[in-house]
């Protein structure tokens, strides 16, 4: 089998999962990365050992050798980088969120659309086996009529007020944080779970540290600083909390809680679909158990086993039973989908059901947006805007 040429723009802390994920494939020749210079190319391209270094984006587009673009850049770029590369005819593959606002994710949506070639978004928690076996059962009629969806994504790198990211400054992050970020990650989840999609929320958004002493140097992603660093202080205006009221196309109530602020939870992702029959119940980080609720027989714990799993979930399970599967191998389960499709030629009729699209990717934007809207509202139901619902067909969307 012929390689498919990648490459890879902002090679930041995301990127070397990017080009984990592809190596394990075999399928893939890494081309090359760029980033904001020439020299910062260079030297992340040594230290991943990925391919050569471009001066800029547009110079790695005009490659004939990369046939696949990997958008890891911070949110504002998104848009920027990613209608670039499909104005080049280039397969693209960005991180969430799409872009940095609705009116982007609709123009990156549209222009991929007309572009014909494969477009993926990373929301990566789909490429879990339980997941899969999850949805799975649910649209089997296990669980019967949903009636409530909850859970919660909890986080606690942003605690200390000396910590602090790109992603809480609006102008880079967007006017979301919490919710952009994190809760971003669990509706389409929920979303993909269930079949189901969200109409209206209610939500209730709060900044628990409101101000933070920034560093003096640009902060990386995730990174917390020593108390000897220079910091001034800065206010802080997007959200580190979030609850949030949630309505269902098929009749189910729900609500999220979303967190990065809350000590001791590090990446806790929980997610519970109650029905007439069963409820299913999966958190991220105990991923190789999915527990079924019952009402009149005892409760069940479904591990990971591929001999057990539905046909459907049981392509994403790699090794036999009691042999842990975690993030990265979900990470490379969606990049598995990603250029499956890519060889079928990128057309909606051959994407994978897992695979998340720029028209998820559209979607959830229009989700936290109304979030945003509701709880500026002063905490009002709020609809949720759906201008791709007529074109979705049931488990599959384009």
């Amino acid at each position: 089998m012929k390689k498919l040429g990648m490459g890879l723009v902002g090679p930041g802390f995301i990127a070397a999962h990017h080009l984990d994920a592809v190596r394990r494939l075999g399928n893939v020749e890494i081309v090359g990365i760029a980033g904001s210079s020439l020299e910062s190319a260079k030297k992340r391209a040594r230290e991943l050992n990925a391919g050569r270094a471009y001066a800029s984006y547009p110079e790695l587009l005009a490659d004939p050798a990369v046939q696949v673009v990997h958008n890891t850049t911070p949110n504002h770029l998104h848009r920027e980088v990613s209608l670039a590369a499909l104005r080049a005819g280039k397969h693209v593959i960005s991180d969430k969120p799409l872009a940095s606002n609705t009116q982007e994710a609709r123009e990156l949506y549209e222009a991929a659309r007309e572009a014909h070639v494969a477009h993926v978004v990373t929301f990566n928690y789909r490429g879990y086996p339980l997941v899969q076996q999850a949805r799975a059962m649910i649209a089997k009629g296990k669980v019967g009529p949903a009636v409530f969806v909850h859970g919660c994504y909890l986080q606690d790198w942003l605690t200390d007020e000396r910590a602090y990211s790109w992603r809480l400054d609006p102008k880079l992050g967007g006017a979301s944080s919490a919710l952009g970020d994190i809760g971003s990650h669990w509706c389409d989840l929920a979303e993909h779970v269930t079949g189901a999609r969200i109409t209206a929320v209610l939500a209730d958004l709060h900044t628990a540290v409101p101000v933070r002493e920034v560093p003096a140097a640009s902060p990386k992603a995730f990174a917390g600083a020593a108390k000897s660093t220079p910091r001034r202080k800065i206010k802080i205006t997007s959200e580190d909390l979030a609850s949030v009221l949630l309505r269902f196309d098929n009749g189910a109530r729900g609500c999220v809680t979303v967190g990065q602020v809350l000590p001791g939870h590090k990446n806790d992702l929980r997610l519970e679909v109650s029905g007439r029959l069963a409820s299913l119940a999966w958190r991220q980080e105990q991923p190789n158990e999915l527990w079924i609720g019952h009402h009149a027989q005892a409760n069940t714990l479904l591990t990971r086993d591929p001999a057990l799993l539905d046909p459907a979930a049981r392509g994403y399970a790699h090794l036999p039973a009691g042999h842990p599967e975690a993030w990265a191998d979900a990470f490379r389960n969606l990049m598995a989908d990603a250029y499956a499709w890519i060889r079928r030629g990128g057309t909606p009729e051959t994407k994978p059901a897992a695979l998340p699209t720029f028209a998820d990717g559209y979607r959830n934007s229009l989700l936290v947006d109304a979030m945003l809207k509701s709880h500026a509202a002063g905490g009002v139901w709020q609809h949720v805007e759906d201008p791709l619902g007529p074109q979705r067909t049931k488990g599959k969307r384009e």
